[in-house]
């Protein structure tokens, strides 16, 4: 186990001047923390979108069009790919643009977000409207509280589920809750991007399938897996307490790159914070993660949290537990509690 010492996890540092094209870009955004992002789309812009554009034309044939794939999915599915859905999950809770500007919001999800497997409005309305609603319990359609979290079997079962009704099951949630505005939302985004891949696969089908369809379920796997690793350990005395429902990874190259992602125990108590806030904030609730036994750990990220659970590698994620102010007596201790918070929590009809 590890002792907490400092957070080496981006926070805000004042750049010395701003550049042109930034002090262009700071007139349609509401923070100036947020530059990042538009450096990020504009990558996008430059590298991913003229790629595919060139896909589905007919300059390509045979393996010169693979050839010209491989670097797209490259930078598409795996370079982009995290950096692009957690700025996506960023601006879900704070506004990148001015209200004036809203529209290049609008535009951002509903040209950008497919090329990344997001269908248009859905992340916003699953994320914002139910998830942190629900905190993970039984109504929020991407709950992990019935599955045993160190099953590979069980996590399988999680995936198909949502894949096959995760969008039923929150269109009705939101019906029964009498938010039409959000579930039309929902139901706009999800068919005009069906509508959109079924128009397309007439123009070039190779294309469809490898630019916009299997990165959507792509997309929602890699979403699933995140979200089972930020809610694999939940205290069954307590589900519903966000100190143990959700875990943090501290210190790692991912928070870097996605964002400061790892805090998501932080994220679900202070949601609409800036991500570069999260660290600070962090040491202000150490304290109280080791009063309620959060999990914390220093050095690795989701992935790693996923893998080791799988592979009942307990004394690997102890290994790189934080043990603040001896929250934990011993490494078996630490493994023990571990192995119960992943154990199924089915509740009992009121």
């Amino acid at each position: 186990m590890k002792v907490l010492t400092t957070v080496s996890d981006p926070i805000y540092q004042e750049p010395e001047k701003f550049s042109r094209y930034e002090r262009f870009w700071l007139k349609y955004i509401n923070d100036k923390r947020d530059l990042p992002f538009i450096h990020l789309l504009t990558a996008i812009h430059i590298i991913v979108i003229p790629i595919a554009i060139i896909l589905y034309t007919p300059l390509l044939k045979g393996w010169y069009w693979w050839l010209l794939y491989a670097p797209y999915f490259y930078f598409s599915q795996l370079y982009f790919k995290g950096r692009f859905g957690l700025m996506l999950h960023c601006i879900s809770h704070r506004k990148l643009f001015t209200k004036k500007n809203n529209w290049l919001y609008h535009y951002v999800i509903w040209f950008v977000c497919p090329f990344f497997g997001h269908t248009p409005e859905t992340y916003f309305v699953h994320h914002m409207a139910m998830h942190h609603v629900e905190n993970n319990q039984e109504d929020d359609a991407s709950s992990t509280l019935k599955y045993r979290r160190d099953s590979l079997w069980d996590f399988v079962k999680y995936v198909f589920r949502f894949l096959s009704m995760g969008f039923i099951d929150t269109f009705m949630y939101l019906f029964n809750r009498k938010r039409k505005k959000l579930y039309m939302r929902l139901t706009y985004g999800e068919m005009s991007f069906y509508l959109f891949c079924i128009g397309m696969s007439f123009v070039n089908f190779k294309a469809t399938l490898f630019i916009f369809i299997i990165p959507f379920v792509f997309a929602r796997i890699v979403m699933m897996l995140g979200n089972w690793a930020q809610h694999s350990f939940i205290d069954k005395k307590n589900p519903e307490d966000n100190f143990t429902s959700a875990i943090n990874c501290i210190n790692t190259k991912y928070n870097k790159t996605c964002w400061n992602d790892g805090y998501h125990t932080v994220h679900h108590i202070r949601p609409y914070l800036h991500y570069t806030d999260i660290p600070v904030e962090f040491m202000k609730m150490k304290n109280e993660f080791a009063e309620k036994k959060t999990f914390i750990f220093d050095g690795i990220h989701y992935l790693h949290v996923f893998v080791w659970l799988m592979s009942k590698r307990y004394d690997k994620l102890a290994d790189n537990l934080v043990n603040i102010n001896n929250t934990f007596s011993s490494k078996e201790e630490a493994i023990l509690l571990m192995k119960e918070r992943t154990k199924k929590i089915i509740k009992s009809p009121v």
